[in-house]
């Protein structure tokens, strides 16, 4: 799968697809459902079937700390893109030119110009342009002025679908994996390159690989019973997702203690699947309430995959 970004990379090559716009977080089964249709249409054009998202998202550009918490980031967007068979990613950079852009000229720029859509499918509800000026109806007039269908993405999800990123979220807040996984069509995992932290965890036995979410909202916090993915294998662990308030922390960070393992993983990526939680993110009076905490945590997450 191709990734392009930027308007700048566009090339002559990307003229004419079947897009869908939108955030795709999580990229759930009611997603899927859609870029399903998306690919029969594209391959039924002989045309690439191309996802468009923005980064960052609109609402973390004008209001970061009240933005909606982030499922996924870019990287595991293009990964399960490309898994579903969509050919062709455009990232668009979301920054106060492109927010005042107007709506015209991101149809007749863009859309017709640049990218000669063929098919285009977006939500009924979907706004763009300077001001959020142009909506659905304005798709559907410019289709009929310079020839490219539009249909909505309600005509392409799964019957009766109840499954949104919302909902996603609201189930990952309330620690309910399962449904989460449900609508997910996987399970809940976290990816990302492992950094140096202050490595106050070898202090007390329970060295952690750090992971930076990247993200202004954290979909989830607390600790869980994980498995994690790496280049040596797969293991089990458990993880810390938050600020770390016993040492004053600020920032969101996912730290896992991986069971049975010593090899170095700064700068490689792992994959952290959420098996289960088992508490929230507490605060301790001192290192030694929270080695006690964490050994109790370790010997939760050993019983849960014992018996998993």
């Amino acid at each position: 799968m191709e990734l392009v970004r930027g308007l700048h990379n566009l090339r002559s090559k990307h003229h004419g697809c079947v897009l869908t716009i939108g955030k795709f977080d999580g990229v759930h089964l009611g997603h899927q459902a859609v870029l399903a249709n998306v690919c029969q249409e594209a391959e039924a054009r002989q045309l690439p079937a191309t996802v468009m998202v923005f980064e960052p998202q609109p609402e973390e550009f004008f209001a970061p700390q009240r933005a909606p918490a982030r499922l996924s980031r870019l990287r595991d967007k293009y990964n399960e893109l490309r898994r579903i068979g969509i050919d062709r990613l455009l990232c668009m950079r979301f920054d106060q030119h492109f927010a005042s852009w107007p709506a015209e000229a991101f149809i007749r720029e863009l859309l017709v110009e640049r990218l000669g859509v063929k098919f285009l499918v977006v939500g009924d509800d979907f706004r763009f342009g300077q001001g959020r000026q142009g909506d659905f109806a304005m798709l559907l007039a410019a289709g009929k002025q310079y020839g490219f269908e539009v249909v909505s993405t309600q005509s392409f999800r799964l019957e009766d679908c109840r499954i949104s990123s919302s909902a996603v979220r609201d189930a990952l807040k309330q620690g309910d994996l399962a449904s989460a996984q449900m609508m997910l069509g996987r399970p809940y995992s976290i990816a990302g390159k492992v950094v140096h932290g202050q490595k106050k965890g070898r202090t007390i036995g329970f060295p952690t690989a750090n992971v930076l979410l990247k993200r202004c909202v954290s979909p989830v916090s607390g600790v869980f019973a994980v498995t994690v993915n790496s280049a040596f294998g797969q293991f089990f662990g458990v993880a810390n997702i938050g600020t770390r308030p016993t040492v004053d922390g600020v920032k969101p960070l996912l730290e896992v203690h991986i069971f049975d393992f010593d090899q170095h993983l700064y700068g490689q990526q792992i994959e952290v699947v959420l098996g289960k939680k088992l508490r929230d993110e507490l605060k301790f009076d001192s290192f030694e309430h929270l080695k006690k905490q964490i050994e109790i945590d370790v010997q939760q997450a050993r019983d849960f995959y014992r018996h998993n």
